[in-house]
């Protein structure tokens, strides 16, 4: 929520005497005119606080320094013809923000030396007056040469405006540019597109990132300069409101665009204000300031004043992004050849690859076909859009019916038969959300647009994540998935309504932002959509089942022990039948992935596979689950022992070593894992302590088994380690012996890369720890700072103690930071406690890790002994996390 006032009027311009030509700025000169800058910066600032318009500030400090530039060259070169001094780049346009560059052009006829030795007087004076100059001197010649050589250069003197000098040379620069020999406009749109598609892959191809690039990133600032050289080259429209003229533009386009632009404008003028320097990225370090500079307030906990700033970022941004790309696609089509109509059903025609309506009034006579546009051009083999004047016409209806839409019942209708064509209508859906269909359609969504959350974990704005989401059902139907997702393609044929998952896909996250639990205000919504939209009411039930349990799975498999079947068997009973849990599986997944690229990595990958395998057999109607434990460690055994016998082992021997082994060895681990271990105990022919460092193991991570006698202490050891190693633990089973050997079972993935060890990292583990392990002096973990990002995103731990059968369970949630689970383990030796099991898991810049302790006599903790590790944590971890 913003507060208004009304605007400012813009600081007066600075009165300069009249430069004597030639005679040069005299140390009291530049230092009266390095105050006049001063006192015009402040006073821009003064009116921005007051509410004055960004764009507008702007525009007047380009004028300021613009007259500071003029008398500065006239007092260094004077008058005389042959040489003219122009504005290029933000500058050319008549935009100077608080602390952008001066870009300018120097073009003359002849390069004399005392002409020279006069244009480096006046740079050199320009920088002492305290202006960031960036400049260039060149003859027509030289820039007609560059221009032709590299667009960046021609681009460049599409903005160029002269400031100061012979008006003649104007003529000759607009003589390079308007050259149709330069650049002809299907040349400088490749080129121009080639450029904005490598400045995309730079800021990860999305207008969503956390820290976003205001004026290089998707949707910036410079998609609209871009835009606007298009326009220029293209078809000679100089600015957004001629564009409408030549019909690339319709009014309402130019206003969206208008407005977005002056809300990138504002937060950037804040930007450099708050950072003092020239910072184009809205870094975390001034996300809150920013918010609270430009009257944004927190509304409740998960509608953050920060959150909204950045959902207005986001929102202008995308918006800028989504017409951007349609209005290339004009561009395009403006320069392909007329193409003769083909019929398209009853209602659309084809010209070349591009679709348009055949009555230009059928989309607000019958809104329906504002769906069906979108099914034909899916059905239509070679369709890459539609034409400029049905685009538009698109727009107009959408925004004439927008409040009609989700009720229409025909639009519904079509809406249904979009998505029962299953994962081919993703791209249709995500087309419909770049022109506004889908939230004209689902209004739902429209109120998730551009909402974004305050966390490293989210890397995406909620609504596009979703069509990341929707994007990764689909991918889980193309064959060329099976590598990758086998049991998740395996799973896809099997759905008798794909729609189902689609809505679910759609309806996860739409309740965020709201206050409450999403999943119980999503099933709502869900629901009553679903049940206008038509859908059977077994289908409506199953979306809402699916919107208000998609994490659960995900945190089954992340919090709890699923080799313990008594878990397994509550999970089977939330899931109740074998379709919703493949169902849930692939949304899970889905999900998983389109909330970070990072997030997804082998260990999870069989982590949810095992789940859903685990929990497939419980839901068989002839299994009565959960089975006896001498039942789950005979299978175990009768599994491994083959796998060992095939390494050369004989079965007695094999037996001897497994009657050290403690029960819980084989009801906690698989078959391949207890057969690994085996062979390594008996390979190392009693040699302790033994190391064993699987690089990839059956879990989808490096797995390490630490054999030796128990020790107090073991557990802080090996992880202080594995922090110096930068090694991730994701879970750890500390178990021990009859014989009081410790038997303990790390999964692991490196730090950096979120992958398993490379073989050379995985040898250097174990000689390391080896030796770690055979001195007496303890290992401390590494001492390293936490990233920039995580120092803005600090909370108070939550320490929690439950009982779990014969042990205490601690739940703690805190900030991430370097050697967080060494920095615990250590605490764990200062209160005297042991750990059994560990089960860690990090969401962007929050921690959420469980374990299992008892105290050293193997008694469940006390409370006197629950305080004293409570204490010993917060010491560790800091109030602050």
């Amino acid at each position: 929520m913003t507060t208004e006032s009304v605007r400012p009027a813009l600081p007066p311009l600075p009165r300069l005497p009249s430069a004597v030509p030639r005679s040069g700025v005299s140390v009291e000169a530049r230092r009266a005119l390095r105050q006049l800058l001063d006192d015009v910066d402040r006073a821009l600032t003064t009116a921005f606080r007051d509410g004055a318009d960004a764009g507008a500030l702007a525009r007047r400090r380009g004028e300021a320094v613009a007259c500071v530039v003029a008398h500065v060259w006239t007092a260094c070169l004077g008058e005389g013809g042959g040489a003219a001094l122009f504005a290029v780049g933000g500058f050319g346009r008549g935009l100077l923000f608080p602390h952008s560059d001066v870009d300018l052009l120097a073009l003359v006829r002849e390069a004399e030396p005392a002409r020279l030795r006069a244009l480096e007087q006046c740079f050199a004076t320009l920088w002492d007056v305290g202006l960031k100059v960036g400049h260039a001197v060149r003859d027509p010649l030289q820039c007609r040469a560059l221009a032709a050589r590299e667009a960046s250069v021609f681009t460049s003197l599409l903005d160029a405006r002269r400031l100061v000098g012979d008006r003649a040379m104007e003529a000759e620069l607009q003589a390079i540019v308007q050259d149709p020999a330069l650049w002809p406009p299907a040349a400088y749109l490749a080129v121009r597109l080639a450029e904005r598609d490598a400045r995309h892959a730079r800021y990860d191809d999305t207008a969503y990132n956390l820290e976003p690039n205001i004026k290089e990133g998707p949707g910036g600032l410079r998609t609209l300069d871009a835009l606007r050289w298009l326009g220029k080259r293209l078809a000679h429209a100089d600015g957004f409101e001629a564009m409408v003229g030549e019909g690339l533009l319709d009014p309402a386009e130019c206003a969206t665009l208008e407005q977005s632009e002056a809300t990138l404008r504002r937060y950037r003028y804040a930007l450099h204000l708050e950072a003092g320097r020239a910072e184009e990225r809205l870094l975390f370090d001034y996300q809150r300031a920013l918010a609270g500079r430009l009257g944004f307030v927190d509304e409740h906990a998960t509608n953050l004043g920060v959150e909204q700033f950045m959902q207005g970022y986001y929102r202008a941004a995308s918006q800028i992004e989504r017409l951007g790309v349609q209005i290339v696609e004009r561009f395009e089509e403006m320069l392909e050849p007329a193409q003769a109509p083909v019929p398209v059903g009853a209602d659309f025609l084809r010209y070349g690859t591009r679709l348009a309506a055949r009555d230009p009034d059928v989309f607000t006579r019958r809104p329906a076909a504002l769906v069906e546009a979108f099914i034909a051009r899916l059905d239509e083999p070679g369709i890459v859009g539609f034409t400029a004047d049905t685009m538009r016409r698109i727009h107009q209806a959408t925004a004439q019916l927008d409040g009609a839409l989700a009720d229409e019942r025909e639009v519904l209708a079509a809406f249904l038969r979009l998505l029962r064509q299953g994962a081919r209508s993703v791209d249709a859906l995500w087309r419909m959300n770049r022109h506004g269909l889908l939230a004209a359609i689902l209004p739902a969504f429209g109120r998730v647009f551009g909402r974004m959350q305050y966390d490293l974990f989210h890397v995406y704005t909620v609504d596009e994540h979703t069509l990341r989401v929707l994007h990764n059902v689909a991918r889980f139907a193309d064959p060329a998935a099976q590598a990758e997702f086998p049991l998740a393609h395996e799973i896809w044929p099997t759905l008798p309504a794909p729609e189902v998952l689609l809505l679910a896909a759609l309806f996860h996250d739409i309740a965020k932002g709201r206050g409450g639990d999403h999943s119980v205000l999503g099933e709502e919504e869900a629901r009553a959509f679903c049940a206008k939209l038509g859908l059977p009411p077994n289908d409506v039930e199953r979306v809402a089942w699916l919107v208000r349990h998609h994490l659960v799975m995900s945190v089954t498999a992340q919090r709890q022990d699923i080799t313990d079947p008594d878990v397994v068997a509550r999970f089977a009973e939330v899931v109740e039948n074998r379709e919703q849990l493949g169902q849930l599986y692939l949304l899970t997944i889905a999900d998983i992935i389109g909330t970070s690229p990072k997030l997804w990595n082998g260990w999870k990958d069989r982590l949810l596979a095992d789940l859903y395998s685990a929990t497939r057999y419980a839901l068989r109607s002839d299994v009565e689950l959960p089975r006896d434990a001498g039942t789950r460690v005979r299978e175990c055994q009768e599994y491994a022992l083959p796998l060992l016998q095939a390494d050369g082992f004989d079965a007695a021997t094999v037996e001897r070593v497994w009657r050290g082994f403690p029960q819980a060895s084989f009801l906690r681990h698989r078959p391949e894992q207890i057969a690994w271990q085996t062979a390594a105990i008996l390979r190392a022919g009693g040699a302790l302590p033994l190391i064993a460092v699987h690089p990839l193991s059956v879990r989808g991570t490096t797995e390490l088994f630490v054999y030796t006698p128990d020790r107090d202490g073991l557990f802080a050891t090996v992880t202080a380690m594995l922090d110096r190693l930068r090694l991730s633990v994701l879970e750890a089973r500390v178990l021990v012996s009859p014989h009081g050997m410790a038997q303990d079972t790390f999964l692991l993935l490196d730090t950096e890369t979120q992958q398993p060890a490379t073989p050379a990292r995985a040898e250097e583990l174990q000689h390391r720890l080896a030796r770690a392990l055979a001195q007496t002096v303890p290992v401390h973990p590494a001492r390293r700072s936490a990233s920039r990002q995580l120092k803005h995103f600090q909370m108070t731990p939550r320490i929690a103690f439950h009982a779990a059968g014969g042990r205490t369970q601690l739940a703690l949630v805190c900030t991430d930071r370097p050697g967080l689970l060494a920095a615990v383990a250590q605490a764990m030796v200062e209160a005297q406690v042991r750990v059994h099991d560990a089960r860690i898991a990090t969401f962007g810049e929050r921690v959420e890790d469980f374990f299992q302790l008892t105290d050293r006599h193997d008694a469940p903790l006390g409370e006197p002994q629950q305080e004293q590790l409570r204490q010993a944590l917060l010491a560790r971890l800091g109030q602050g996390g």
